[in-house]
């Protein structure tokens, strides 16, 4: 069993002066991120209206399917106009970890 995460750093427009604002980009991402069967949330820059930190893990049975989920999901990501992806920190852990 394999495990990969990944944390997606994210500069939201100009327009996101508020946290509300800030959930209207930020919701629709993580619902695009739960169709590929992965688990995402807001991981931090809670207080920051222009940032945002967004974590993905999937569970798979061997490290290429994990690999292929993070690199689908990090695709869809920085294929959104709205947003700028900054920065992509992953890692992978197996049995032995």
């Amino acid at each position: 069993m394999y495990t990969e995460t990944a944390v997606f750093d994210l500069l939201l427009p100009g327009d996101s002066r508020s946290l509300k604002q800030k959930r209207s980009y930020v919701r629709p991402i993580l619902a695009m991120l739960k169709k590929f069967e992965v688990s995402a949330a807001e991981v931090g820059f809670h207080d920051l209206h222009a940032r945002a930190l967004l974590g993905v893990a999937v569970v798979a049975a061997d490290p290429a399917q994990a690999r292929a989920v993070i690199d689908t999901c990090e695709n869809q990501v920085a294929g959104r106009p709205e947003i700028e992806l900054l920065s992509v920190k992953r890692r992978v852990y197996g049995d032995d970890d």
